[in-house]
Formats: structure tokens, C-alpha cells, sequence
């Protein structure tokens, strides 16, 4: 999983990127392509 500051360019990267917020953490996930997972801070 990559921490970013931003996670604009994560989310584009691929079309089957979410962003999800947890636990006060954004995240963006990725079902069919677990390697795309970030962390935004």
C-alpha cells in the first residue's frame, strides 16, 4: 500500500478504483486489483 499526500493521481491509475474514508483515513481500494491500494497521509 503507497501513502500519498494526494490521492487524485491513485484514483486514476485505474477505473475500478474507490475512494473509501475509515476510521478517519482515505483510502482508495481496488477489488479487481488489490495492487492499486493508497493512503492518503
Amino acid at each position: 500500500m503507497k501513502v500519498r499526500c494526494s490521492l487524485k493521481s491513485a484514483k486514476k491509475r485505474d477505473k475500478n478504483c474507490k475512494i473509501v474514508k475509515r476510521g478517519g483515513r482515505i483510502y482508495v481500494i481496488n477489488k479487481k486489483n488489490p495492487r492499486f491500494k493508497a493512503r492518503q497521509g
